[in-house]
């Protein structure tokens, strides 16, 4: 009853009518809180406007690109097939030792330009970015172009037969001279689990075909069977870091998406090995902290379970609160990092790459924990940094 409550007071919201409509199909974002934020805006709350206008100008932003596809790489992957996706592995470089350079080495997190030119990595990211955008603006304001743009965007990438992608990841983050591509570039589609929840969010808009929901389908689900059956896959599934939690999640939201739910539980259940495997009792994340970038990759590495634990409430099965006989639990991890959202508090990591503090990854990680962990500390937290963050797509999201 609350649901169906929230979602009429939503009806009529900034930039256009929205019709009533249920929670949204998402996967990794919660929709009774999208509903909220639907209800909320339509009375102009004024602690979401801000958000919602800087989501409205990458919306529009969005509105002006051009769609990409793989087709607009110079050269084909090892393949000789420019459908399918090519990538370079970021923190490879030249070998100085060598006339040639080959084999590439690697300098962990330190990326190198070189890998980003010329490839699709950044194209499927900004891809991923703008229908993102697009898609919530839409949910929100209920703008058709928006929905039409995201719509053409996907088609483009995904659909037509002269510029789609190819379901696999054969290519990914290869390296000159040692592979042609790796399990870890899997990590590459980590953005596409937003794809899944912008498809939901674009139900009911008029550019949103049943054509281009089962094309997306198809194809998400030949992109699944590659991920589980792959060497590549295979490869993926069993590293220890994020790159296995990222696994888990995709896998978790790509079954969800193509309505196999008992292959999202089986994905979301290994997940409880992982929190035992990845956190200490005292929340730190070993394999996270030994890198460059160790408070990047605890965040990156904690959203990563938090989004396959969000996936969980779709099959039934909480990680949100699961807890190891000595207390390696996803509560004890955002723990740890909590304090860092105050720039008094130095990070005891190694960190070569600036991070500005109050951090908005962290402060949306904390703003989830507020309603999974009401007896923590978090709304306060975030009350003391509130004038130093910038308005945010969180807050839209967990309102």
């Amino acid at each position: 009853m609350k649901s169906i409550c929230l979602a009429l007071l939503g009806s009529a919201l900034l930039g256009g009518a929205v019709h009533a409509v249920p929670a949204p199909r998402v996967f990794s974002l919660d929709p009774q809180q999208l509903v909220l934020t639907r209800a909320r805006l339509a009375t102009n709350d004024a602690a979401l406007l801000p958000a919602l206008g800087r989501l409205r100008r990458d919306a529009d932003k969005a509105l002006k690109a051009t769609p990409g596809s793989v087709m607009d790489k110079s050269k084909a992957p090892p393949s000789g097939d420019k459908h399918d996706y090519f990538s370079l592995a970021p923190y490879s470089w030249p070998d100085p030792a060598k006339p040639d350079g080959l084999p590439w080495i690697n300098r962990d997190g330190q990326v190198n330009p070189e890998s980003r030119r010329d490839n699709d990595h950044d194209a499927l990211s900004r891809l991923c970015s703008q229908v993102e955008s697009l898609a919530l603006a839409y949910y929100l304001t209920g703008h058709e172009p928006y929905a039409e743009k995201a719509a053409t965007l996907l088609q483009v990438w995904f659909l037509d037969p002269a510029t789609k992608m190819n379901p696999n990841l054969e290519f990914a983050q290869g390296v000159p001279g040692r592979s042609t591509g790796r399990g870890t570039g899997i990590i590459d589609t980590v953005q596409v689990i937003k794809l899944t929840d912008a498809i939901g969010l674009l139900a009911g808009a008029k550019a949103w075909t049943p054509d281009a929901q089962r094309g997306l389908e198809d194809w998400f689900r030949a992109y699944l069977h590659w991920l589980l059956t792959s060497k590549h896959g295979r490869d993926e599934a069993k590293a220890t870091n994020n790159h296995g939690s990222w696994y888990l999640a995709q896998t978790a939201a790509f079954a969800l998406f193509t309505g196999d739910a008992a292959q999202a539980r089986q994905q979301v259940e290994l997940g409880r090995a992982r929190i035992a495997s990845q956190t200490e009792p005292d929340g730190r994340q070993p394999l996270e902290l030994k890198r460059t970038k160790s408070y990047g990759y605890t965040l990156f590495n904690l959203e990563a379970l938090f989004t396959l634990a969000e996936i969980g409430r779709r099959v039934d099965v909480d990680l949100f609160h699961y807890r190891t006989a000595d207390g390696r639990s996803l509560r004890a991890a955002l723990d740890y990092a909590a304090p860092y959202l105050d720039p008094a508090q130095k990070w005891p990591g190694q960190q070569i790459q600036e991070v500005h503090q109050p951090d908005a990854a962290l402060a949306g990680l904390l703003r989830r924990g507020t309603t999974l962990y009401p007896d923590g500390n978090y709304a306060a937290l975030l009350q003391r940094a509130a004038d130093e963050l910038a308005p945010s797509r969180f807050q839209l999201l967990w309102p």
